[in-house]
């Protein structure tokens, strides 16, 4: 067991074992061998609210941008803008995950750009371009 390599004789070990798995097995197995914790438990709620304020904030932000230009530059400040926003998106995500922010600005806005590249093409074949 998992306590005998932790130097704990065999017989202690089944003590131990027996002691700890009394009340919930899997719950002392999820701690013990796979390293769960409370802590680390899946929170969809929490996710699912994270994820709503996220879009809404990243989907305002190019919606305020198309609300402030004049219609002849339309197109242009609404690309140029996302793709600020996308670096900024970068930046913060890449500071908050610990990653190089250089390495994670340049990841997103990249992805992102070949995104709407993408998504120009598609409308362009389709004859929905603005």
């Amino acid at each position: 067991s998992i306590y005998e390599v932790r130097g704990l004789d065999p017989a202690l070990a089944r003590e131990v074992a027996v002691a700890l798995t009394a009340h919930d097995a899997l719950a002392a197995h999820a701690r013990d061998e796979l390293g769960l914790v409370e802590l680390q438990r899946a929170r969809p709620l929490q996710a699912a609210v994270a994820s709503a304020g996220t879009f809404a904030i990243g989907a305002a932000l190019p919606l305020a941008s198309a609300w402030m230009a004049p219609s002849n530059w339309l197109a242009l400040i609404v690309t140029a803008g996302a793709l600020v926003f996308l670096m900024l998106l970068g930046w913060t995500s890449a500071s908050a995950g610990g990653a190089s922010r250089l390495t994670g600005t340049a990841r997103v806005t990249f992805w992102g750009a070949i995104a709407m590249a993408a998504t120009y093409g598609v409308g362009r074949l389709f004859g929905a371009v603005v």
